[in-house]
């Protein structure tokens, strides 16, 4: 169901409102360069920060100017199951292609807890559902057992983003779920890596910079030429870490603001990266540019 290359979009802001017209842009870029999907109002969209009414408008914006020319996952992963089913059941009335919906974080439930959640969710809705595991912001962690419990459950759940950092997990997961299940990178310096295990794809936060890049290094692990893959990755990777040098979106957002695409806005209680950083930023960001 979802395979490929997908861009966790950012959401632009100007004098503090979403920059609808930054964001049109955006999309455009990134059907231009063949990307497989767009997620609207994931984290890196800064979903927590945006209002019910914003992320309504976001998503439906999305879906219209994509047209069906990507697909369009929006984010409905809360901390509330029940605000989780009124996010999910919105976007399939506005027609969306799946939805992705992150661990609940803050509560820490158990893993009963997690499956209770999930399932609520995805019997709610007709809509394909990506789970997104990563645990490292959300506290909790999605066992194993509980993504093949829900994968045996719930016919709707197809996929999992995973940014646990575990190369392992991955393997794991592949060789227990169900072969249409899919496995998605959560984490942009580890999709040559999962993709050597079963993964079938990455959602990214460096292909709102460079969508055609990326794409070209997911196509390369998809024909088995993973010595072109590497190749790939090895020019990425010094900036596929340091867009992670400050929270995230705040370092793509800065590298974004630098190209003209948007102006650099993020809501607090995020900011504005150090002077520091910022020059780290712009040397290895010009240091790929020279090298692409």
């Amino acid at each position: 169901m979802f395979r490929g290359t997908f861009t966790a979009l950012v959401t632009p802001f100007r004098n503090g409102d979403v920059d609808f017209a930054a964001f049109e842009k955006l999309i455009e870029a990134q059907i231009t360069a063949g990307i497989t999907g767009i997620v609207a109002v994931g984290t890196t969209g800064e979903s927590s920060t945006l209002t019910h009414d914003e992320k309504h408008e976001v998503i439906e914006r999305t879906i219209k100017i994509a047209h069906g020319r990507c697909k369009v996952i929006a984010g409905a992963g809360t901390n509330s199951t029940r605000d989780s089913i009124e996010a999910i059941k919105f976007a399939e009335k506005a027609g969306a292609d799946g939805a992705l919906l992150v661990a609940p974080y803050y509560n820490k439930p158990s893993q009963e807890g997690l499956f209770r959640h999930f399932k609520a969710i995805a019997d709610a809705t007709k809509l394909p559902v990506m789970l997104y595991n990563i645990p490292g912001r959300c506290v909790v962690d999605i066992a194993a057992d509980t993504v093949m419990r829900l994968a045996e459950s719930c016919h709707s759940v197809v996929c999992i983003k995973e940014a646990s950092g575990s190369v392992e997990r991955v393997g794991e997961l592949r060789r227990r779920l169900p072969k249409e299940f899919t496995i998605l990178s959560g984490d942009d310096g580890l999709t040559l890596p999962f993709m050597s295990v079963g993964a079938a794809g990455v959602v990214s936060v460096f292909s709102n910079l460079f969508p055609a890049e990326l794409c070209a290094l997911v196509r390369a692990c998809e024909s088995g030429d993973f010595k072109s893959a590497e190749a790939l990755h090895r020019k990425m990777f010094p900036l596929f870490k340091d867009l992670f040098i400050e929270p995230n979106p705040v370092p793509v957002k800065t590298a974004l603001s630098w190209r003209g695409a948007i102006s650099f806005e993020v809501r607090l209680p995020l900011c504005e990266m150090s002077e520091a950083n910022q020059a780290r930023l712009r040397k290895t960001l010009e240091a790929f540019e020279k090298a692409k």
